[in-house]
């Protein structure tokens, strides 16, 4: 006579708590790494919809306007007076210039032999790595 046995035995059980006890540590490592990607792309996102705020708020003011602040801020490397004041949270910085497109002069800057009708436009967030440029055309 034979005994039929239903169930699970002590070593099946204990085999399988072991197997999953050791795939649960890379599948919690993974899970821990995309967590943290996650918060990255988030902080990255709402960089750039901050920048993208004052790009679009800058783009809207009349074209002489930013002409004139282009001109007073001296040159591509200073900030102009549309950028936020020293000690704002976030401060976005804002650069104005004129600039050749065409590269006429052949010195491949484009900041020298300007085009008329063609401005540069860079907003930049201090002391990160984030900014967004455009460039704005106007006919005389």
């Amino acid at each position: 006579m034979s005994m039929n046995h239903e169930g699970f035995s002590y070593m099946e059980v204990l085999v399988a708590t072991v197997i999953i006890a050791i795939s649960l540590v890379p599948a919690m490592e993974a899970l821990q790494t995309s967590l943290s990607g996650s918060e990255i792309h988030r902080n990255a996102v709402e960089e750039h919809i901050h920048l993208r705020g004052k790009l679009e708020e800058v783009l809207a003011e009349p074209v002489k306007r930013l002409e004139a602040a282009a001109l007073a801020a001296g040159g591509p490397a200073n900030p102009s007076s549309y950028s936020e004041p020293p000690g704002t949270v976030r401060r976005r910085l804002v650069y104005l210039s004129r600039y050749d497109g065409d590269n006429l002069d052949s010195d491949n800057n484009p900041f020298t032999g300007m085009d008329p009708g063609l401005l540069w436009v860079k907003v930049h967030l201090e002391g990160s790595n984030q900014d967004l440029e455009s460039l704005v055309t106007w006919v005389d």
